[in-house]
Formats: C-alpha cells, sequence, structure tokens
C-alpha cells in the first residue's frame, strides 16, 4: 500500500473537487449520534434498496430473490442485468450493460427525480433509493481505459492518470451522470454519522456486493447476517498491528489502535498483536468476532489455517492494496479467503488505492458499533469514489443493533456479562476488576477471565492479568483457549523476568496438550526460554 507522499496528496486533496460533484458537497455534515432503526424503521432499509443480478450467471437470479425474500425487498426492486461473466470488464461494458440501463430504470420507475441536464445542483434531486446490493456474478473491477470522450484529469499524476475502479465505487457516483473517470470523485458522505436516508444527497447511492467464492458461502453470509442482528455479533476483536514507529503508513497503524480503544470501551475483549509479523498460523483465534489485520498480499497466518472459521456475522478486513482483485478464488489474496473462512462482510480493494484512499477503519468500525448498517458505516469511511473499494456483505446488515435495543436487549451470556463489567472497568477500574473476577468466579467463565487480564495489561498490571489468565485457562474446557490464555500468561511473566515460571507454565501445557494445533506457539516459547545444552566434557 503505497503512501503516495501523503503529505502532497492531502494538500492537492483539499482543493480537488470536481465540479460535477459540487452539488453533494453543499450537504452538511452531521455530527448527529446514530441508534439503530427497529420494527418500521427496518422496512425503510428494504424499501431503499434494490438488488442487481447478471441474468447471464447462473445462480445470480436465485440468490438476489433469496436475498430479497430475506430482507423483505419488494421483487420491483429486483433488477436482472444482461452483462460479461468476467470480473473484469471495459469502460464501455460497463457504460453499456450497468451505468445506462440502471440510469433508465431509476428514471422510468421513478425512483429518481430528475432536473435539467444542466442544473447547478445536479441532475437527481430526489431520491427514492439509497442502498444497492450487487450480486454474484456482476462484475467486479473496471479496466483502465483511453481517450474517454468529457474525461477531466485533474490532481497528482499517480491518481489523475488512472480510471480503472471498482464496479461498487464507479455506481456510488451513478447519480452524478458525470464522464469525469480519471482520479477520484471526493465522497460527500466521508465522516458522516448522519443515517443516508437523512443525509440530502440523493445522487448518492451506498453499494456493496453480495459475492463470494460460491453461491453457498452467499447465502450463508445473508442468513449468518440477518441471525446475528437479533442477538448482536459477540467475540473477541483480533487487531493485528505491525509495530510501525514513523513513516507515511503510520496512517493504517493508527486506524488499528484507534479500533482496540474503540472496541475496549464498548466492552469488546481484545487481542492485539503489535509485532511486525502477522499472528502466527499455530495461533488459536477462536471466536474471531472481528477481525482487523495488515499486510501480507495473500492470505497468511491464523486465518489461515484449514481448521480457522469465524463465528457466525463476522466482520473481517486486513488492509492490502490488492485484496480483493478476485473474489472467486479462496485462497488467493484476502477478502475471498475471509468470506471462505466463514466472515459475512469484509472490505477490500480491486487495484492499489493508496492508504489515504482506502476505507478508515476506524471510523468505519465506530459507525458499525453506533449502529448504521455494513453500507453507511463503509463508504462514511471512505473518501473518493469512482475509485478502488469494494464492500462485501449485506448492505443493511446492522451486527451491533442488538446493543442498541432498549425494549428488547439481548440475552445475557458470557460476552454481554464481560461487556457490563469491562464499561464499568473503564469508569473505574478498581471496581470494575472487582466486578468482572466476581462475575468470572460465579459463571467459571474463562472469557470472562481472559477478557479481565487483558484490560489489566493495558493499563499495567502484568502480575494481575498472570492470575486472571491462569484462572481463564482454568476454567475454559478448549485445549486451544486453554492454550492462548497461556501464550498470554507466558508473554507478561517474561516481560517481568520471570523466565523460569514461563517456561514451567509452558513445559506444563506442552504436556498436557503436545498435539494440540496451537502447541507450536508453546514450543517456539520453549526454544526461546530453554537455557542452551552444557557443552560435552572434554
Amino acid at each position: 500500500m503505497s503512501p503516495m507522499s501523503v503529505r502532497k496528496f492531502r494538500r492537492w486533496l483539499a482543493i480537488a473537487v470536481g465540479a460535477s460533484i459540487a452539488q453533494l458537497l453543499q450537504a452538511e455534515e452531521s455530527g448527529l449520534s446514530v441508534r439503530a432503526p427497529t420494527g418500521d424503521a427496518r422496512k425503510s432499509d428494504a424499501a431503499m434498496t434494490v438488488v442487481v443480478f447478471n441474468e447471464s450467471a447462473a445462480d445470480s437470479g436465485d440468490l438476489a430473490r433469496f436475498y430479497a425474500s430475506k430482507r423483505g425487498i419488494a421483487k420491483d426492486h429486483v433488477l436482472g442485468l444482461k452483462c460479461s461473466l468476467a470480473e473484469e470488464i471495459s469502460r464501455d461494458e460497463y457504460d453499456r450493460d450497468i451505468a445506462e440501463p440502471l440510469r433508465k430504470i431509476f428514471k422510468e420507475r421513478g425512483w429518481w427525480t430528475l432536473r435539467e441536464a444542466d442544473h447547478p445542483l445536479g441532475r437527481v434531486g430526489a431520491s427514492e433509493i439509497h442502498f444497492v446490493a450487487l450480486i454474484r456474478g456482476i462484475p467486479l473491477r473496471i479496466a483502465q481505459t483511453g481517450g474517454y470522450e468529457g474525461d477531466k484529469p485533474n490532481g497528482p499524476a499517480a491518481v489523475s492518470t488512472r480510471n480503472e475502479a471498482s464496479v461498487d465505487s464507479e455506481l456510488a457516483a451513478l447519480g452524478l451522470y458525470t464522464r469525469s473517470i480519471s482520479g477520484i470523485l471526493r465522497n460527500p458522505y466521508f465522516h458522516s454519522f448522519t443515517p443516508i436516508a437523512d443525509a440530502r444527497m440523493p445522487a448518492l447511492l451506498l453499494v456493496c456486493r453480495l459475492d463470494a467464492p460460491t453461491p453457498e458461502i452467499v447465502k450463508r453470509m445473508i442468513t449468518d447476517a440477518i441471525a446475528t442482528e437479533r442477538v448482536g455479533l459477540r467475540g473477541f476483536a483480533y487487531i493485528d498491528a505491525r509495530g510501525l514507529k514513523d513513516g507515511g503508513l503510520m496512517e493504517g497503524e493508527k486506524w488499528l489502535f484507534n479500533i482496540a480503544d474503540d472496541a475496549r470501551k464498548r466492552g469488546t475483549p481484545v487481542i492485539l498483536d503489535n509485532g511486525e509479523g502477522l499472528f502466527p498460523e499455530a495461533y488459536p483465534m477462536r471466536y474471531a468476532a472481528l477481525y482487523f489485520g495488515w499486510y501480507a498480499e495473500n492470505v497468511s497466518g491464523a486465518v489461515a489455517r484449514p481448521d480457522f472459521k469465524f463465528p457466525p456475522g463476522a466482520v473481517a478486513v486486513h488492509i492490502h492494496s490488492f485484496s480483493a482483485v478476485t473474489l472467486r478464488d479462496p485462497k488467493k489474496f484476502w477478502c475471498a479467503p475471509l468470506l471462505a473462512a466463514g466472515a459475512a462482510a469484509t472490505l477490500g480493494n480491486v487495484a492499489e488505492p493508496y492508504l489515504s484512499l482506502t476505507p478508515n477503519l476506524d471510523v468505519f468500525h465506530e459507525r458499525l458499533r453506533e449502529g448504521l448498517t455494513f453500507a453507511e458505516s463503509a463508504w462514511a469511511s471512505e473518501l473518493a469514489l469512482s475509485w478502488m473499494t469494494t464492500c462485501i456483505g449485506d448492505p443493511l446488515y446492522r451486527p451491533f443493533q442488538a446493543d442498541h435495543d432498549l425494549v428488547t436487549p439481548p440475552p445475557k451470556n458470557e460476552w454481554t456479562i464481560y461487556a457490563d463489567g469491562a464499561k464499568a472497568w473503564i469508569r473505574n477500574p478498581a471496581e470494575g476488576g472487582a466486578e468482572l473476577a466476581a462475575a468470572a468466579e460465579k459463571a467459571r467463565s474463562g472469557i470472562i477471565f481472559e477478557g479481565l487480564g487483558l484490560l489489566q495489561i493495558v493499563v499495567g498490571q502484568p502480575a494481575a492479568a498472570v492470575e486472571a489468565f491462569a484462572s481463564a485457562q482454568r476454567d475454559y474446557t478448549n485445549p486451544e483457549d486453554k492454550i492462548r490464555a497461556v501464550i498470554h500468561a507466558v508473554i507478561q511473566l517474561r516481560g517481568l523476568g520471570k523466565n523460569a515460571d514461563a517456561l514451567a507454565l509452558t513445559h506444563k501445557l506442552l504436556g498436557q496438550y503436545p498435539t494440540a494445533p496451537a502447541s507450536g506457539i508453546l514450543r517456539m516459547f520453549e526454544a526461546q526460554m530453554a537455557p542452551p545444552a552444557a557443552a560435552p566434557a572434554r
């Protein structure tokens, strides 16, 4: 992911706003806090959604109808287009087979209220549609082209000379009726906290795709998202930072640390790896409700384990320039493998976007936690339209809406008990820590004890964390969970200079679970800590 001379880019960005989207920039940025709608308000999401499938692709129509039926989307909002079966299409194919047919449908069905072509506020005066779900079979990428009539490149050559794009990002700007395809169009919804229906941006469409290596995975993504909304997304947040100290890529590192802080405050236990590499393949990354990391070209580390599975409804994103070049190969790049491993939603890039023009993941996470839809959260985090981002998942998915439902709160379980205690801990670590320890002891909960230890690490209480992890190891029943708790404890013991205790704990668990997949981490620790063998006597 190239930083593109971040300072130079930002200076350009401050002035490079195309005249073709001037009407969108008049929309006010709102600071409103958002809560997830329930009941009849959910129906309005469906009423504002169209589902687009490829009539030439097997299973595409069936998947579209399946999604529409699950979300209560009207049949006349399910649109079939005849387009290429390839993931990459030409600009001419995009215009002919996707953009112009959709504009025609929006006009004929009265979904758009149109002004004159030269109106200073733009063509689209009002819109009944705000969400678009592209179904598996709709092409993914638009190839670079030359000599495009009406194009007006603007800005640094690194950006302005490029006009390839994701289909999703190009369709987001469909209502602009612009011929400017080189470089970016600034997204007026960037950093918004306002639901799109209230944002006064009628020309903007929030486009996501329900796409994956197989139709069966797409169906699972849909059903998992809907089921998760009822109970809330629960589990650990695994954050895989890189340990960067400076440089143009620090922006991405800050996103990950901001997510970790935000997740802790909201009651999600956070496991943060701040080393140069990824979570090792042997690492027992269980209950991964959230995963945010970087930076490898192809799926690797713990999520690449053959037995690894995300829990239903998981949101997983790995920052890489080419994370979504294809969604067909479950072992290629990142987006397709994450979905094949059970994630319900992810974000990616179809070509080099430059870091500053990728989704700001901390903004994405915050909006999701506040109850916005996946589509709203994704596009609120993305500065650019007509660029490289693809948003893969149910656009209407609200993984944390249960947390904001005051009428029917989520059922109590280990995760919600931990969340309540963690929020108390944020207010007062001493009282909150005692509350969490008591709750964990009462429930004999490895999850609550592990979460407590992770919080104690943050405030510099390694000895207390070791005790919490010991209790977690005692109460867990799955060997992988036990080993994960011990991994945490060993790291803290070594930091305290207690190598003998760390080595003894490592040997104990290796003796109990010598064949567990995660035992590879313990053997690595053993090799690092074991004293060298004495030289043979002469």
